[in-house]
């Protein structure tokens, strides 16, 4: 049977906030925005930030975090950014692609370093390696960091292991920062790349939720916007860790849509039956593709 959200009456003073006035929000509790604001930190979580710092901290060459989709990777490098010392010049880099040579453009741009694109690998790496040593020279550090890594290519990881090259003795010009899918993990564990491998200093690998993690986690961002917690109750979020598998992003996704089919129908409390009815609508997409995601 087709559950079909129930029609509210609204003025034009109801349509901008949706569910934020009836439930008592400043916000909504549950966007995909990676905010650190809104950040649950699980045990897990913790562990990982503390990877993160402590490979920083430590001038680690490089430092891995890995993870299934939506599992607040980027959540934490948000923080990361929020919270790393000012003697560190950061490059952010997101979804780098292409073949060998094109990743150090990836990187001059990320530290906007202006450059000639006609120039050839051999003078824009040495472009690269002076405005380190200079930086260097300052007092400061280069962090790179790379967002949704999985997407390089082998020969592009063995390009950013060549960049760690330039550190010497004990000094550490620029550390790497990777952040990536699974498949990650997979491919830097394959025999061709045992050097890049090696100077993986710290590293930490992000799993679902546990179902007592989920209710905390839905409770906390409810808090977070103003509300008590209670307004998505006990047999609701057990289903919703049931179908989201533990997933951050999955939870926002099933839970923003909850409310709303909740204040659809004047109700100032999700039950299971308002998730039960958002799944069988078929509006919360995540729940058909979440198992795919995690194998």
């Amino acid at each position: 049977m087709t559950h079909i959200a129930p029609e509210k009456d609204q003025t034009s003073d109801d349509v901008p906030g949706f569910y934020l006035d009836s439930f008592g929000f400043s916000e909504r509790p549950f966007t995909l925005v990676p905010d650190p604001t809104f950040i649950y930190w699980s045990d897990q979580h913790k562990r990982a930030f503390s990877v993160l710092e402590f490979g920083i901290l430590s001038r680690a060459p490089i430092t891995m975090i890995t993870g299934a989709v939506g599992c607040g990777k980027t959540t934490l490098l948000r923080q990361l950014l929020n919270v790393i010392e000012q003697d560190s010049v950061v490059g952010l880099i997101s979804n780098a692609q292409g073949d060998r040579g094109e990743l150090i453009q990836w990187v001059l741009h990320s530290l906007g370093i202006r450059f000639d694109a006609g120039l050839g690998y051999v003078a824009q790496f040495q472009i690269l390696q002076d405005f380190l040593i200079s930086t260097y020279a300052e007092g400061k550090r280069v962090v790179l960091i790379f967002d949704e890594a999985q997407n390089l290519s082998k020969e592009s990881l063995e390009e950013l292991r060549m960049l760690t090259n330039i550190n010497s003795n004990k000094d550490e010009l620029i550390q790497l920062v990777l952040v990536g899918q699974n498949e990650l993990r997979e491919v830097i564990k394959r025999p061709e790349l045992r050097q890049l491998a090696q100077r993986i200093a710290a590293s930490f690998h992000l799993r679902p939720l546990s179902e007592g993690a989920v209710h905390d986690f839905i409770v906390h961002r409810l808090r977070v916007a103003g509300g008590t917690g209670e307004e998505i109750d006990q047999n609701a979020r057990k289903l919703i860790y049931q179908v989201a598998q533990g997933i951050p992003r999955l939870i926002n996704q099933i839970c923003d849509m909850s409310l709303l089919y909740a204040w659809s129908a004047d109700s100032t409390v999700v039950d299971a039956k308002v998730v039960q009815a958002v799944i069988d609508d078929g509006v919360f997409f995540g729940a058909e593709i979440a198992s795919g995601e995690l194998d």
